[in-house]
């Protein structure tokens, strides 16, 4: 121990302690940081006169002038440039757009592809094959837009559609000419104007109608659905709407020029069909009653096979109803130029199909006669043992409807344990039928469909159509649409949501659809059709104001082209119509590619639930554009 120059009580050298070695360590770092600082201050400071920046450094270095060209100048600030320096040449005009859809030729702007008449020419004319469907093939679809016709103009909003259509959208006058006397359709000015006559009501048909309902109850709510076959320009379906009954009203597509095209001008539902050799698409047990005035289909010939057809797609107790020949032959065949021979072998031919069916004629007063068919089967199988004439159909999927093969049998109706129940079920009346579950849900006909998720669905579709109307204000305003589609309808939810407003909706079920739904949809009291989206629609161009469609492309996306689809959505849509379209993310920015080189006005949004959901929504507006006056440009 050493000394102690002053006398201590203990003078004892001791370790320093870990927390002085820490201190130490901790006041070192401070003082080297406030070193480095205040010389990167003075160093990076303009006052500094012997500054010498990095960038000088590497202008000096050999090595480094070898790698930039081009030497960093001396200066007494450094900039740093994050901003990009190499950019890619600008493509060619070509390569710019990886699609291009010219506009067609002017003369493809009523260019209907699977009802096209040249084509149609090379079939079958036996049966009225001709008039079917023929799509063009792969090789044959056009890659281009169809035009509006020149001076084409917005409709009129229902109901003064109902009886007005300007005569630039649809340019025919041969119906004014040849129906003048029956009162179809009047050349008024720039527009033609539908007094609401046809062939067999001269007094109109809303008179019409109201002699209909004086021989069954159409205002009770039991009949909503119809069907009108050869139907015109559709009048019939027109005033029908007055009281709450919707009709599928349907013609040839050359049988008289533009019928069904004037009636979808109007406003009222049609397609282009015929009765000829292959079912119609629509479900069986489908309309509530079926209408025939002067149709001119021979309903007695071919077996009956025509009026097998309206049985098929009848539902249990629905009517048949029948005017023009020959019903009242002994008044009107000389003005029919027919002999009373044929008339009364027509008739007689059409009464002995209607009794093989099991049908029951109900009445026939003056120039109509109403028919109809069983609730159920039981009394028909019984005398089918004693007759032996019409025999049933094995089972056969009734509900099949797409390029099947039209029979000659009796499509049975579901089975039933009292001859007072009414088969496959009891439909509600309107407007209850709309958001009651529909029969062939409660049965458990559809599989994997519930009750529970019908009711869920309704109320779904509530909820996305109130957001769409915060996305396009066109459909949010009353009135600024009225004929609608539905791509992929699956229970009809979409058009349910829309009940309450002045537009109706032509409900789609794909045939690629896993469950067919349609007879559900209409058990709602809707209507709708089958359709393979790969071809076109039986429809004319500019048919609807507003198109919807629910993952329309990811069910098609390995089966047809997107390019395809959408260029005949474009066909089937109006000028300055709209588009919705909810799909996966990546699907829907393809769809929007293709849409903007259509010179669609697009945009993405999110989801109803938020960003975060992988499905979004693509909105879609039709610019206005129309095909061009002679030796002028197009006209936009």
């Amino acid at each position: 121990m050493a000394n102690c120059p002053i006398p201590l009580p203990d003078c004892t050298f001791r370790k320093p302690s870990r927390l002085h070695i820490n201190l130490y360590y901790f006041i070192f770092t401070i003082i080297a940081c406030t070193v480095c600082y205040y010389i990167g201050l003075w160093q990076h400071s303009p006052a500094g006169t012997d500054h010498i920046s990095a960038t000088s450094f590497i202008a000096d270095d050999p090595v480094c002038i070898h790698r930039n060209s081009t030497p960093a100048p001396s200066t007494t600030s450094t900039n740093l440039d994050f901003t990009a320096h190499h950019y890619p040449p600008d493509p060619p005009p070509k390569e710019a757009r990886q699609y291009e859809f010219p506009p067609c030729d002017a003369s493809l702007s009523e260019y209907t592809p699977c009802e096209d008449v040249q084509r149609s020419l090379k079939f079958d004319r036996d049966r009225l094959i001709y008039r079917q469907r023929h799509c063009p093939g792969l090789g044959e679809v056009l890659k281009c837009r169809i035009p509006a016709p020149n001076g084409y103009r917005i409709p009129f909003r229902w109901p003064e559609s109902r009886d007005s259509a300007w005569y630039a959208n649809v340019p025919h006058k041969e119906l004014t000419v040849e129906k003048k006397n029956q009162n179809w359709v009047r050349f008024e000015g720039d527009r033609f104007k539908f007094p609401g006559g046809g062939t067999m009501f001269p007094h109109g048909a809303d008179a019409y109608i109201g002699d209909i309902g004086k021989l069954i109850n159409l205002s009770d709510g039991s009949i909503r659905t119809a069907i009108d076959t050869g139907c015109g320009v559709a009048s019939w379906g027109a005033y029908l709407l007055s009281r709450d009954i919707i009709a599928m009203s349907f013609a040839p597509r050359d049988t008289h020029e533009a019928q069904v095209q004037f009636a979808l001008e109007r406003g009222v539902p049609a397609l282009i069909g015929v009765l000829a050799s292959v079912r119609l698409p629509y479900p069986s047990r489908a309309f509530d009653m079926a209408h025939c005035s002067r149709c001119l289909i021979p309903w007695g010939q071919n077996e009956g096979s025509y009026l097998v057809e309206v049985d098929r797609v009848l539902r249990p107790g629905g009517y048949w109803v029948l005017s023009g020949p020959p019903i009242n032959w002994q008044k009107h065949w000389r003005g029919w130029e027919r002999t009373r021979e044929s008339l009364e072998e027509e008739q007689d031919g059409i009464e002995k199909v209607a009794r093989s069916l099991c049908w029951k004629k109900l009445v026939q007063k003056d120039d109509l006669a109403v028919w109809q068919k069983p609730t159920n089967h039981i009394h028909c199988k019984i005398t089918r043992r004693v007759y032996k004439n019409r025999r049933f159909c094995q089972p056969n999927h009734p509900d099949q409807a797409w390029y099947t093969k039209m029979g000659t049998c009796l499509t049975p109706l579901p089975e039933v344990t009292d001859i007072k129940e009414v088969s496959g079920g009891q439909l509600a009346k309107w407007p209850q039928r709309l958001n009651s579950i529909p029969p062939r849900i409660s049965s458990g006909s559809l599989k994997g469909i519930t009750a529970d998720m019908f009711i869920e669905d309704s109320q779904l579709w509530k909820k996305r159509v109130a957001y769409y109307k915060t996305l396009d204000y066109q459909l949010a305003e009353s009135g600024r649409y009225r004929n609608l589609l539905d791509m992929n309808s699956y229970l009809g939810g979409f058009a349910a949501a829309l009940v309450d407003d002045p537009v109706w909706v032509m409900n789609i079920v794909p045939v690629e659809a896993q469950v067919n739904t349609l007879g559900a949809i209409y058990e709602r009291g809707l209507i709708g059709t089958y359709q393979s989206w790969c071809e076109a629609m039986s429809t004319y161009p500019r048919t609807y104001d507003f198109i919807h469609g629910d993952s329309i492309f990811s069910l098609n996306k390995d089966r047809c082209e997107t390019e395809d689809i959408l260029l005949e959505m474009d066909r089937i849509l109006r000028p300055q119509g709209s588009v919705i379209l909810r799909d996966d993310v990546d699907v829907l920015l393809k769809v929007k590619s293709i849409a903007d080189a259509m010179q669609w006005d697009t945009r993405i949004t999110d989801h109803e639930k938020g960003p975060h959901e992988r499905q979004k929504i693509l909105l879609a507006a039709k610019q206005y554009w129309t095909a061009p006056a002679d030796g002028q440009n197009q006209q936009r």
